[in-house]
């Protein structure tokens, strides 16, 4: 089966059930960023982010939209945190923009935004809501020229971290340092379809080593800031299989796992890059010239490690041939781009599964095998973990009633946490790893990246042909409501 919508599993009528399963303490909430959210892109201050900049270049958006007002979070916070209370969230992960609170990357912190993040904590901790704040979801300051093959963006990073924690280290329980810097390495530098646009394949390395820099660097800029929130990142990873067992399809699989999971994951808890693919030395020599000393910096003890799970990865060696629908260039590499054409592997189809809105593979039977992988990989280097963000984006509208009625997020939904929960249970796949939450992506529809507005996560539905970006809740806001009330 391959369509868009699977046929409902009947999930919206077990909410109770799921409840009943989900651990003792086990936390459940919602996760957003803030460029795809915020809006009030040129108010109080504001500088450019590296995002605002590619919004700008035709071509680069589906049907040239921006985030210039995105879900207008900044107007609508009051309101949106009623919807997370009303929800029965445990947490919330947002993220702080940093050109908002550092308009040029370097400097005194921006007081206008200081003060709407103090207004967020204040309605989050008066709602009995855990703040999970993200210091950077790749919104990088335009002013900081070079942006992550600058060495000296690490740098700032770290001061700008410091200078957080001083500020907001007693009213935050955790804090992310960084989100998916694989994804801002690859999408953004080597194939050039996100911020900043850059189609520098394998030369785009310095920019994921200087984002594991900069996490390092924040780290320990957030505890010389003595705060009192647990620390860790958020890396997206996912299970990778060959398309075949040829040799030529294994090595491609194990480059793109290295890549895409062992490159981020590996530095920060073994405190080492990954070995080159032997056919792909050449390729990966960057990784033969990090001095010693980052990677004592990117090596910090962590109080968790963040998971984003959307879906497997199968691969095959040589590049891209078929050409597949545009827009759909969120987190993974399309085959309409030119750079993708000179990359020597390429992304196969999981025909046996239903996809998602994105054409992702709805596959909750993976996720297990990632937790597994880490739990193997890293042992007992591999904090508690939180799956930081998983979901799916699905043709969502409004019926004649203005409900949405989003039956395959439910399943979705509610298949991904019983994974996850089954699989760490004690003879389950994963047993051993510690985890201890799962954060929805997303509370709100909103700007997903490249894709525009075509893309819809959210748990509420977000009406943006109306200036005023009226909010809808979906059946899956009001099937989670059940599930977490009944626990």
């Amino acid at each position: 089966m391959s369509s868009n919508t699977p046929a409902s599993r009947a999930w919206q009528h077990r909410a109770p059930e799921l409840g009943d399963r989900l651990p003792t303490g086990f936390q459940i909430g919602t996760a957003t960023s803030a460029f795809q959210i915020e809006g009030a892109a040129r108010d109080g201050g504001r500088g450019e982010s590296s995002w605002d900049e590619f919004t700008r270049v035709p071509g680069r958006i589906l049907d040239g939209q921006n985030a210039s007002v995105g879900t207008d979070h900044v107007g609508k916070l009051t309101g949106d945190v009623t919807l997370l209370r009303e929800l029965g969230a445990d947490l919330y992960r947002f993220s702080f923009a940093w050109p908002r609170l550092q308009p040029d990357g370097r400097g005194a912190l921006n007081r206008t935004g200081l003060a709407f993040y103090d207004r967020l904590l204040d309605e989050l901790l008066g709602n009995g809501i855990s703040p999970m704040a993200t210091l950077y979801h790749w919104d990088t300051p335009a002013a900081l020229r070079g942006g992550w093959l600058n060495r000296d963006t690490a740098l700032r990073f770290g001061d700008y971290a410091h200078q957080m924690g001083e500020v907001f280290g007693d009213r935050i329980d955790s804090w992310v340092t960084i989100t998916d810097p694989a994804t801002v390495m690859f999408n953004g530098y080597a194939i050039g379809v996100h911020a900043p646009g850059q189609a520098l394949l394998f030369d785009a390395l310095p920019a994921g080593h200087h984002q594991l820099l900069a996490h390092g660097l924040a780290v320990q800029g957030l505890r010389a800031a003595d705060v009192r929130g647990r620390i860790g990142l958020a890396n997206v990873h996912s299970p990778v299989q060959a398309a075949t067992d040829r040799e030529p399809d294994r090595d491609a699989a194990a480059l793109y796992d290295l890549l895409h999971n062992r490159l981020f994951a590996d530095p920060v808890l073994l405190g080492r890059y990954p070995d080159p693919v032997g056919v792909f030395e050449n390729e990966l020599r960057y990784l033969h010239e990090i001095e010693p000393d980052d990677l004592r910096t990117i090596h910090q003890p962590l109080d968790f490690y963040g998971v984003d799970y959307f879906q497997p990865t199968r691969v095959a060696a040589g590049p891209a041939r078929v050409v597949r629908a545009a827009g759909a260039t969120d987190s993974r590499p399309t085959d309409d781009t030119p750079a993708i054409h000179r990359l020597p592997f390429h992304l196969e189809a999981f025909r046996e599964y239903p996809v998602t809105g994105f054409g992702w593979p709805n596959a909750p039977e993976y996720l297990p095998v990632l937790l597994a992988e880490l739990r193997d990989r890293y042992g007992d280097a591999l904090p508690p973990v939180y799956l930081t963000a998983g979901g799916a984006s699905y043709p969502d509208r409004t019926d004649v009633r203005g409900a949405v009625t989003d039956l395959a997020r439910i399943d979705y939904l509610a298949e991904h946490l019983l994974a996850a929960v089954e699989a760490v249970a004690p003879g389950g796949p994963a047993e051993g790893v510690d985890l201890r939450g799962y954060l929805v992506w997303s509370l709100l529809d909103s700007f997903e990246w490249a894709a525009g507005y075509s893309q819809r996560f959210g748990l509420v539905y977000v009406d943006f042909t109306d200036p005023s970006r009226p909010r809808t809740p979906k059946l899956s806001y009001r099937w989670l409501q059940q599930v977490l009330a009944s626990r």
